[in-house]
C-alpha cells in the first residue's frame, strides 16, 4: 500500500500573495522565492523539529480569534525575537507564550487574519 510520508506543503488564499509574501520575509525572514513561496530545507531546521499533520473538531477554539478554517505552524530559532518582530510589522500578538517538554509555543495574527502558531523546539526533542 502506498502511504504518505510528510507534508510537502502548507497553501492557502490571499488577498495579496506577494504583500504577504514580504510580510513573512520581512518580519519573520521566511525565504520566499520568486512565485511567491517559500521552501524550508531539512538541513535548515533544528534538531529535533518535525512537521505535524492534525485534524481538530470542527467545534475547537484553538483556533480563536481568527474565523479561518486553518491555522499554520512555523518552527522559529528564537520565539521571543519572533513574536517581538511581527508585533513590530503589526501582527496582533494572541495569547501568552506555553512552555512544553518538546518546546515552547506562541501565536500572532497576522495582516490577513490569519492566526499562526511559533514553534521553538527544545533542542535535540525526539
Amino acid at each position: 500500500m502506498a502511504k504518505a510520508i510528510g507534508v510537502g506543503g502548507v497553501f492557502f488564499k490571499s488577498r495579496d500573495p506577494k504583500l504577504l509574501a514580504s510580510w513573512y520575509e520581512r518580519w519573520l525572514g521566511v525565504p520566499v522565492e520568486e512565485n511567491h513561496s517559500a521552501a524550508f530545507k531539512p538541513e535548515s531546521m533544528p534538531s529535533g523539529s518535525y512537521t505535524v499533520w492534525g485534524p481538530f473538531r470542527s467545534s475547537t477554539s484553538y483556533f480563536d480569534p481568527s474565523d479561518k478554517e486553518y491555522m499554520f505552524n512555523l518552527i522559529v530559532d528564537d520565539l521571543d525575537g519572533a513574536l517581538s518582530q511581527v508585533s513590530e510589522g503589526g501582527a496582533e500578538i494572541a495569547g501568552e507564550v506555553e512552555e512544553y517538554a518538546y518546546g515552547r509555543f506562541g501565536w500572532f495574527i497576522d495582516p490577513e487574519g490569519n492566526k499562526v502558531e511559533l514553534w521553538e523546539p527544545e533542542p535535540d526533542h525526539e
